[in-house]
């Protein structure tokens, strides 16, 4: 099987994105299925936060629980349809965003939201913008998008068979 590129995408790159490309990351190198078989990356909607690291909160609120979100901020390129096989956007206004983006059907046929592969948490239809929230709100992200890509790697584990 070829390599398969997933990206991540959040408005500002900053906090949910490079959350689920590093928690991705890590499922990735803890299952032998799917290791060497991914790659991830993330980006964010508007360049607002372009060359900088996640959000401070989000970094300290990773630390906890493990991760180490270092990406480095970037905005979601037209050329990024082309060059990723699936991308997954955290809310519904990521999604109109994303779509709005495409150029063709083939393009708008590798957009997925990320909340749709939870499993833990029925009552959460996407993945809530954390920046403008509490440490509650941090740990709600993390756990949702702990819970998604969970989801997704054992999606993708089952497409492969």
């Amino acid at each position: 099987m070829k390599q398969q590129r997933l990206l991540f995408v959040c408005l500002g790159n900053i906090c949910r994105s490079p959350a689920a490309e590093e928690i991705m990351r890590q499922i990735i190198l803890k299952t032998p299925q799917l290791r060497d078989l991914f790659e991830v990356d993330s980006a964010g909607i508007g360049p607002w936060h372009e060359g900088q690291l996640p959000d401070s909160r989000m970094r300290y609120h990773g630390k906890l629980h493990g991760y180490d979100f270092h990406h480095i901020a970037r905005q979601i390129k037209a050329n990024d349809f082309d060059r990723f096989d699936l991308v997954f956007g955290m809310d519904s206004g990521n999604m109109s965003d994303l779509k709005g983006l495409v150029r063709d059907d083939r393009a708008l046929s590798k957009i997925r939201c990320l909340a749709d592969y939870m499993t833990q948490h029925p009552d959460y239809k996407v993945i809530p913008d954390p920046y403008y929230g509490d440490d509650e709100d941090f740990e709600l992200a993390i756990a949702l998008i702990e819970d998604a890509c969970a989801g997704l790697a054992n999606a993708l584990k089952l497409q492969m068979k």
